[in-house]
């Protein structure tokens, strides 16, 4: 596999696998499998090629972490990148109180404190190293700063405050020492990435579905800053939910929800368009985001070995340069978008 070289402030630098690995789905979420079963999901990763694996200790309550432990126990530090995130603890409680119930199943009985303090940074730092049986990970990111999880604007400007006055100064000296190599922030909206690029010196953001086939209003401003700036972004949710691989099928998910009509609409459109290529939806939407040069590795995750694998090789097509032109000119996609034209 592919591999793209990130070094912007020259300290040895991280090489991403094009293909990352989103160990989200290995939390349980949405429904629970064995240790077995997502053992050898890591597995097929592996052997697809994959060497950038992403977690945090919000998937599966700690779950993703010490899945990630046995698997990671043996092999080589220096053939694999490691990312985990801070912003919440957990917590012990009871399990009827525990955080996630109908969205994470079968997890430890732990409900999340966000702290986006200088401590409590350093602190999810300590613990996740413990969960995942390590002795360091390359990129650290403050997790969740977005509407989209607190709820409103007015809620989340004071974890931003907190996080940029506090925390952001423990990811700092993190860095500054040589215990990681990069930090930033894994959210689900560009604005609040944008909002802190602005204010602190930031290496690597973890964008959630925001710059994909279907969407790419972050090109307006915050992926010319990025690139400005040597700014890396890792790509999340390439198929924002769903509909990008199912397509605009009755039922498919957008955002984590069923897709409003107009979404629907206009999937059907960027479908059509593929097809008249000889390709499917799903192998242009995997491909699109790497066409940035901003953008270091895409991490679609998978809950089974058949999703993996099938993953690379929807990678591994070929699109037609053509593809990308026409799209353009039906006005489905940005017009700065690049494309490799």
């Amino acid at each position: 596999m592919k591999t793209r070289r990130f070094d912007r402030i020259g300290n040895g630098g991280i090489s991403f696998s094009e293909l990352g690995f989103g160990t989200a789905p290995l939390g349980n979420l949405y429904k629970a499998i064995s240790d077995e079963e997502a053992h050898a999901v890591l597995e097929a990763a592996w052997e697809t090629g994959s060497r950038y694996f992403d977690t945090a200790p919000l998937y599966g309550l700690g779950l993703a972490e010490t899945r990630l432990n046995r698997f990671l126990r043996g092999r080589k530090r220096e053939e694999y990148v490691l990312s985990t995130k801070v912003g919440r603890l957990l917590k012990a409680c009871s399990p009827e109180k525990r955080t996630g119930i109908g969205k994470f199943f079968e997890t430890p009985s732990r409900r999340e404190v966000y702290d986006y303090t200088y401590d409590g940074v350093m602190r999810s730092f300590e613990f996740s190293l413990e969960r995942l049986g390590v002795e360091r990970v390359d990129i650290l990111y403050a997790h969740d700063l977005d509407i989209f999880t607190h709820g409103s604007r007015e809620a989340l400007e004071p974890k931003l405050e907190e996080f940029i006055e506090s925390g952001y100064h423990a990811l700092l000296s993190l860095r500054d020492q040589g215990v990681i190599k990069a930090f930033g922030a894994g959210v689900n909206e560009w604005q609040s990435c944008q909002w802190l690029a602005e204010r602190g010196d930031f290496d690597l953001f973890l964008l959630a579905g925001r710059y994909t086939l279907l969407e790419q209003e972050a090109l307006d401003t915050f992926l010319p800053l990025c690139e400005q700036r040597g700014i890396g972004i890792i790509l999340g949710g390439p198929y924002n939910s769903g509909i990008l691989a199912t397509g605009a099928v009755p039922g498919a998910y957008y955002n984590y929800s069923e897709a409003p009509q107009e979404i629907l609409d206009r999937v059907a459109r960027i479908e059509k368009v593929c097809t008249r290529h000889g390709v499917r939806l799903i192998e242009a939407a995997l491909r699109f985001p790497l066409l940035s040069p901003v953008v270091c590795s895409i991490i679609p995750g998978g809950q089974s070995v058949a999703q993996v694998r099938g993953n690379r090789e929807v990678l591994d097509r070929e699109i037609p340069a053509r593809l990308w032109a026409d799209l353009k000119a039906e006005g489905l996609m940005h017009r700065d978008a690049p494309t490799g034209l």
